[in-house]
């Protein structure tokens, strides 16, 4: 039987939940006890069951999980496509502003350097002040950024641009973390991992746009002033799309639902928050061996579509003269296969659980899409290239949830923020070092160098990936597999202050 004490809200089992699922203070301060037996009859996606038929700490879910999964989506989107929106326009800023190749990959790698230094404070701010705050620095950040490039669109002006691209890629420290902390507070084990990889969609669609928008909104021309109008239009419009969505993330992003989605969640948030220590935390990570493995086969692949996504570009253009438009196609090809292969691995995830052997088996048809598209491109035919590419992606792009939800499962109860942080971390140092030694080997030599240099490291991802030992805690937790004492972040907002609870089981 479980006995659980929260603030009185009534809902025929002493429980009452306001329709967007909000946290609030009962408003006399009473306390009522509920005792919930076995043989209490609750809704099938509220209640697990251990096995025995005891029942677990109530769990539900809200109608509002939507809501905050569409608008981070969202937000994240605008982050990505400025991100990528200047690496497929490379010859036109190159000329514009007039400044090096290397100049215009710095636009891109500022979003990876920006992230190493930035990860610890600011995962460090999202387990302790929360969810929504850290939400509202990153999206408020990116229309920040997105506003200040709408000042730099004259060929005197690299230095403003640049200096908005760092406001951005501040603005991504506080986004890419997420995905699987918004998953796992809002949503039921039997979705979460399709809603982390809608999460991660968001980016992806992003990229994609920028890869297909930009192209479209500043065709090549010879005339400066013309370039520089054009660029305006693409900067004011990115500007005012970050803006309404800055706006709605105040109004919809909330901390977390009265009650928890998920057996996992109510455990950790039954825990008491002040065992929790970040320094801690950070220490298990890097004693867990699996999730060592994992941080390094994460980074050599994530890394390596940073790569490729940075300086497809120059691929093309040095195979397919003055087919800028083409390239963007190409990059959009990739990321759209590989959005489609991001929600086919969640939803996978989500019925099967095998997380070890999807992602292994993921990783290896990346190197293989790797490889073909590697000895393929120098065919002259751009059919080709399309149709490997788009194998490419369906698998390299669709291999990013699967890292983020496999570090949930090998390191629960830590936080989920702070595994993906160091995940994105790690795919970022790689994706510096891989950008510009694959950018150098492709002008020293030709793109051929450099993607062969990227299949390399892919095969010791493979072959990491194969040692990760699969404990899938947070898995065992949810079907009642597994009973331990956990501690856990604290999660509640400073400002959203959410009811006590406090539960004690016994079989």
């Amino acid at each position: 039987m479980v006995s659980t004490e929260l603030n009185h809200h009534h809902n025929g089992l002493g429980k009452e939940v306001s329709g967007d699922g909000l946290a609030s203070p009962s408003s006399n301060g009473d306390v009522v006890t509920v005792c919930v037996s076995p043989s209490t009859e609750l809704p099938e996606e509220t209640q697990a069951m251990l096995p025995g038929g005891a029942v677990q700490l109530e769990t539900r879910l809200f109608p509002r999980r939507f809501a905050v999964l569409a608008v981070f989506s969202l937000y994240s989107l605008v982050n990505a496509f400025q991100w990528i929106q200047y690496s497929i326009l490379a010859s036109i800023f190159k000329d514009f502003y007039q400044v090096s190749n290397q100049d215009i990959d710095w636009l891109s790698v500022v979003y990876m350097v920006a992230y190493i230094p930035l990860i610890f404070p600011a995962t460090w701010l999202l387990d302790t002040r929360g969810l929504r705050l850290t939400a509202l620095l990153g999206s408020g950040l990116n229309c920040l950024g997105a506003w200040i490039k709408c000042a730099s669109a004259r060929p005197d002006l690299f230095p403003v641009t640049m200096f908005a691209q760092v406001v951005c890629s501040v603005a991504q420290v506080f986004i890419l973390g997420l995905p699987s902390r918004v998953a796992s507070v809002w949503f039921g084990p039997k979705e979460v991992s399709t809603a982390c990889a809608t999460a991660v969609l968001g980016n992806q669609l992003g990229t994609a746009i920028g890869f297909l928008l930009p192209p479209v909104l500043v065709p090549k021309s010879n005339e400066t002033e013309v370039t520089s109008h054009n660029i305006s239009v693409m900067f004011y419009g990115t500007a005012a799309v970050s803006t309404l969505l800055f706006v709605l993330t105040i109004a919809v992003f909330k901390e977390k639902p009265k009650i928890p989605p998920s057996q996992s969640q109510a455990v950790m948030q039954d825990s008491a928050a002040e065992q929790y220590s970040y320094k801690q935390s950070i220490i298990n990570l890097f004693k867990n061996v699996p999730f060592v493995l994992l941080l390094i086969s994460y980074g050599i692949m994530t890394g390596s579509f940073y790569s490729l996504s940075t300086l497809l570009n120059q691929m093309i253009i040095y195979h397919y003269e003055n087919e800028e438009v083409n390239a963007g196609r190409i990059g959009l090809t990739l990321v759209v296969a590989g959005m489609v292969g991001s929600v086919i691995c969640g939803v996978w995830l989500d019925y099967t659980k095998t997380y070890k052997q999807t992602t292994l088996i993921v990783y290896i048809l990346s190197f293989i899409g790797m490889l073909v598209f590697t000895f393929t491109l120098n065919l002259n035919n751009l059919l080709i290239v399309f149709g490997t590419g788009g194998v490419l992606g369906f698998f390299m792009t669709g291999y990013l949830p699967l890292g983020f939800e496999f570090a949930v499962e090998i390191t629960y109860p830590e936080s989920e923020g702070t595994s993906s942080g160091l995940l994105n971390a790690s795919a970022q140092i790689f994706g510096i070092l891989f950008t510009l030694a694959q950018g150098r080997l492709i002008t020293d030599y030709n793109p051929q160098a450099g993607n062969i240099f990227l299949c390399v490291w892919m095969f010791v991802g493979i072959i990491l990936t194969a040692l990760i030992k699969s404990d899938l805690r947070r898995h065992n937790v949810n079907s009642g597999i597994t009973k331990s004492d956990v501690k856990s972040v604290p999660v509640d907002s400073p400002v959203e202050p959410a009811p006590s609870i406090q539960s004690s089981t016994q079989l």
